[in-house]
C-alpha cells in the first residue's frame, strides 16, 4: 500500500487509519485458495477501512495494533462476495543498528456471508542498514490455516523471508528484491508443497501539483512442487506462477487520495483447474487521517 497518512500524536501513541471506495474489473472471477476459476469477468465494488495505533513503550521498544476490513461485492459472482478481517500485532526492539522483531496476524475471511477461511501466522525478524543505502530484513515465518467444509487443505506451513531495499534517493526512490521459501504440510498429501519465490518492486515519488505523487511496478514470480499424487492427473503437480502489478496514488487534497492499479498474473500448472489467466484493472478513492 502506498498510502501517505496522517497521523494524530497522543503523547507517545499515535492513531492513523483509512477508508477507501473502489471498483475493479477482473477478467477471470476465481478463488485462489481452492484452485478454482470461472473464467469469466466481472465488476466488483470495493470498499476497505483500517485502523492503527502505534505506542512507544520505551525509546527502543515499540508496538503497533492494526485492523483492517475488506468488502468485495461482485455484480455477477455474488455467491463470491467476499468479506476480510484481519488484526495484527507487532513489536519491535531496536538494539544498535538493528531490530528485532515480532509480527502476528490473524485473518478471517468469508465467502457469500458464510465461514471460508481462517489464518494465523506468527513472524520474528531482524533487520537493518548494512550500509547507508542497502537496508536488510529477514524473517521466519510460522502459520496455520484452515478452509471451511475443505478438511484436506487445512495446513501448517514455515517458511523464511528475505529482503533487500536499496534506496536510490531516499523513500522517493528505492528498490525492493525479495525471496520467500514456503513448506506447507497439509492434511491431504496431494495439498502439500514446496514453493520458493523472488520478487521485484520499484517505487518512485514524484510532484504533482506541489503534492508528492507515488508510482510502483511490481513483478513476481514462484514455483511450486507438490508432494501427492492429484487424483484427476495421477500425477505431482506443480506450478509455475507469474504476477505484474503496478499503481500510482495521486494526491488530490491533503487527505485524499485516488489510486489507479492494475495487475496480470499468468497461472501455469499440469492441474486444469490451476492453470490460467487473469487480468484486473481498478481505481479506488482513500480517506486518511
Amino acid at each position: 500500500m502506498l498510502s501517505l497518512m496522517s497521523v494524530y500524536t497522543l503523547g507517545e501513541t499515535e492513531t492513523s487509519g483509512r477508508i477507501s471506495l473502489g471498483a475493479e474489473y477482473d477478467s477471470n472471477v476465481s478463488v485462489d485458495e481452492i484452485d478454482r476459476s470461472s473464467s469469466e469477468g466481472d465488476i466488483a465494488r470495493i470498499f476497505s477501512a483500517d485502523l492503527r495505533v502505534a505506542h512507544d513503550i520505551t525509546d527502543t521498544v515499540s508496538s503497533t495494533f492494526s485492523v483492517d476490513y475488506t468488502h468485495v461485492g461482485y455484480s455477477s459472482f455474488d455467491k463470491l462476495n467476499r468479506k476480510t478481517l484481519v488484526i495484527g500485532a507487532n513489536l519491535d526492539k531496536s538494539m544498535g543498528a538493528y531490530t528485532f522483531g515480532l509480527d502476528y496476524f490473524f485473518i478471517d475471511a468469508k465467502l457469500n456471508g458464510k465461514k471460508f477461511l481462517r489464518y494465523e501466522r506468527i513472524a520474528p525478524s531482524v533487520s537493518g542498514f548494512i550500509k547507508k543505502r542497502w537496508f536488510l530484513r529477514g524473517s521466519y515465518a510460522y502459520a496455520e490455516k484452515s478452509i471451511e467444509n475443505r478438511p484436506g487443505r487445512d495446513a501448517r506451513n514455515d517458511g523464511l523471508e528475505m529482503d533487500a531495499y536499496y534506496f536510490v534517493s531516499g523513500l522517493r526512490q528505492y528498490l525492493n528484491l525479495g525471496y520467500t521459501f514456503r513448506n506447507e504440510d497439509s492434511v491431504a498429501d496431494r495439498y502439500t508443497y514446496e514453493s520458493h519465490q523472488v520478487k521485484l518492486r520499484g517505487v518512485q515519488r514524484i510532484t504533482v501539483f506541489g503534492r508528492l505523487a507515488a508510482m510502483e511496478l511490481g513483478v513476481r514470480y514462484e514455483e511450486r512442487a507438490y508432494e501427492g499424487l492429484s487424483p484427476s492427473i495421477d500425477e505431482q503437480r506443480w506450478d509455475k506462477r507469474l504476477r505484474l502489478t503496478g499503481e500510482i496514488e495521486i494526491p488530490l487534497l491533503e487527505n485524499l487520495y485516488l489510486t489507479v492499479y492494475g495487475g496480470y498474473s499468468d497461472y501455469d500448472s499440469n492441474l486444469p483447474s490451476a492453470d490460467y489467466y487473469q487480468s484486473v484493472l481498478g481505481s479506488r478513492i482513500e480517506f486518511v487521517f
